[in-house]
């Protein structure tokens, strides 16, 4: 059997240095764990030099890495997690009201 996703809006946030701000006022505790730098591997590191990076908490406990770039979604039982921009691109559209 084939199912389709049911039409939803959601809220997004794209994860960028200069909407820091607004990333920490979008994602609240206990979902947001920390900022951090990420490498070119995508992995934590000490070095400012680094990307950008936010630590996250699922509805599930688990924790995830979103990296400069990615989008932050607030999920259906206002839930928080991130989405690659790519997948993001083709799954969600902006709405027009």
């Amino acid at each position: 059997m084939k199912y389709r996703t049911k039409p939803v809006e959601i809220d997004a946030v794209q994860l960028t240095w200069p909407n820091w701000s607004e990333i920490c006022e979008f994602v609240p505790q206990p979902w947001f764990k920390c900022g951090c730098y990420v490498d070119a591997n995508g992995k934590e590191t000490t070095d400012s030099n680094g990307r950008i990076g936010l630590k996250m908490r699922t509805l599930e406990s688990q924790e995830f890495l979103a990296v400069d770039g990615d989008y932050i979604i607030r999920g259906l039982k206002g839930e928080f997690y991130p989405c690659k921009p790519d997948i993001f691109e083709l799954k969600y559209e902006p709405v027009t009201k």
